[in-house]
């Protein structure tokens, strides 16, 4: 069974070619795995502020439109914006953003900011998968009739990928990720390809750069000699699997699969300590709006249900929970607000935060991919409440810091979104949650780079200095001379009608 049917794409609009190139995104977006909200009043509000102040300050700047959307202060008029709308959530101020040079030396002073993206994703060079193909094609024939269609298909690999990861960002190192199905024509990129581009990346740089996923897929036939293979031949930093089975495409019977199944999941465990390889990624939530009644049988894998008795079971080794296991809203998001202020439970994530406590653990970890994005982009009180539930329930040293991009384009606004984000005092108190703290602070650090950095041998003191002079840095420092700047593109699908 396909996720996205040519109904489902006919109700999605091509995010790039639909949204208005701005400092961050004021809708949600989707890679497919889930289905996007529509767009908010609130958000309408806020991009219609942001462009009030586009107009308002850019000169102050000398800049035209673009250029300042594309600028430091443009992004800090966007953090206004929010605040505006939302409350003060995120830390900024009215002269970064109308004032020259004010943000770009905020922003000097933390590029060098270890930061260690763990979840980041492109395609590969002959990807022809279905989905992508038919929503480029109804871009081109509904929206943009000069579109190319296949070839729009490129801003889903490896060159933009790069571009948009290491010279539009302050991220340091990042993890390929991929998603598995039992059709070659449909995968993202092979676990040969993924170990691939890391090695090119790690060649350029003549650094530790990159890193790899090896994904696994239990109860495929052979999977576990592909295990064997993988680990042996790829060396992957870690392995990454998906309980729900296929993402996008359900296209085997049964690929569900439970992480405490004794019998056919713990042999994984075993292959794994015998290679040293100590972190199994896997991903939770983001399941479809009507996950109930579209895939009954199938929801419960998608959510933490398997988690705390495997985590037990195998102390020596890490899980980290993709997207925190958020399901996606059902609701509106203030009514999802006013759940958490009522109940002080974030459906799903909490559950998560609960495991340390309920089963002893310290080796439960929740990553922060999409489920970050989405709710500062829908609702930033949200994001706080993510941020607090997790750090109270597994600690800031195991929360891990994952963009999904290049879905979401260059991940610097999301950076910028962590760095200011606040929890809200009124909610500290409520919740007894602890503060986030300054952007370069011991919480902000530990999530940006210090957590993964533990897990995958870093050494973040002696790390830095290393990449300021490797390959990707000179690049990037050309890039920048030649005028290079964030193109705020997005990618993916955003939903074409609002929320009333």
């Amino acid at each position: 069974m396909r996720f996205l049917s040519d109904a489902d794409l006919a109700t999605l609009r091509a995010a790039d070619e639909s949204t208005t190139p701005l400092p961050l995104p004021t809708q949600m977006i989707s890679n497919g795995e889930y289905t996007p909200l529509p767009q908010t009043e609130a958000q309408r509000e806020v991009e219609a502020r942001i462009e009030s102040y586009t107009q308002e300050l850019a000169p102050l700047h000398g800049m035209k439109r673009r250029e300042f959307l594309a600028s430091s202060a443009g992004l800090a008029a966007a953090f206004l914006a929010m605040n505006e709308v939302f409350g003060p959530v995120f830390t900024t101020s009215r002269a970064e953003a109308a004032t020259p040079g004010h943000a770009d030396e905020r922003n000097r002073a933390l590029a060098s900011q270890f930061i260690v993206d763990c979840q980041t994703h492109f395609v590969r060079d002959d990807y022809s998968q279905q989905m992508l193909v038919m929503a480029a094609r109804f871009a081109k024939e509904h929206w943009n009739p000069s579109l190319s269609g296949v070839d729009g298909l490129t801003r889903f690999k490896f060159q933009n990928f790069v571009k948009e990861i290491f010279l539009d960002s302050d991220t340091k190192v990042a993890l390929i990720s991929g998603s598995p199905t039992d059709d070659a024509e449909l995968m993202f990129l092979s676990n040969d390809q993924i170990a691939a581009a890391r090695d090119v990346i790690n060649r350029v740089a003549g650094s530790r750069r990159a890193m790899g996923h090896g994904i696994v897929t239990p109860g495929a036939p052979g999977w576990l000699d592909d295990v064997d293979r993988v680990l042996e031949t790829l060396k992957p930093q870690s392995l990454k699997g998906y309980t729900i089975g296929d993402p996008l495409y359900q296209t085997r019977k049964k690929s569900n699969w439970r992480l405490d199944d004794e019998r056919n999941v713990y042999p994984l465990y075993e292959r794994m300590l015998e290679a040293g390889v100590t972190t199994l990624c896997v991903h939770k939530g983001l399941m479809p709006a009507d996950y109930r009644t579209s895939w009954p049988d199938l929801w419960q894998y998608a959510t933490v249900w398997d988690v705390g008795k495997a985590a037990r079971d195998w102390p020596q080794i890490n899980f980290v929970i993709y997207h925190s296991a958020m399901r996606p809203f059902i609701e509106l998001p203030d009514r999802e607000l006013a759940q958490f202020e009522a109940t002080g439970r974030f459906d799903w994530v909490s559950d998560l935060a609960d495991i340390p406590r309920e089963f002893g653990v310290r080796n439960v970890y929740g990553e922060l991919g999409t489920c970050f994005a989405n709710t500062s982009v829908t609702h930033p009180k949200l994001a706080a409440a993510l941020l607090g539930t997790l750090i109270q329930g597994l600690g800031a040293d195991h929360v891990i810091w994952g963009t999904d991009c290049v879905w979401w384009g260059s991940p610097q606004w999301q950076i910028e979104a962590l760095r200011r984000l606040e929890i809200p005092a009124d909610m500290q108190t409520a919740q007894r949650f602890a503060p986030l703290g300054p952007a370069d602070g011991p919480v902000k650090t530990a999530i940006f780079g210090g957590n993964a950095a533990r897990l995958y041998g870093i050494d973040p003191a002696a790390t830095p200095g290393v990449l300021r002079a490797d390959g990707i840095d000179a690049l990037r420092l050309e890039y920048q001379a030649a005028g290079g700047q964030r193109s705020n593109l997005r990618y993916g699908y955003v939903a074409a009608g609002d929320i009333p």
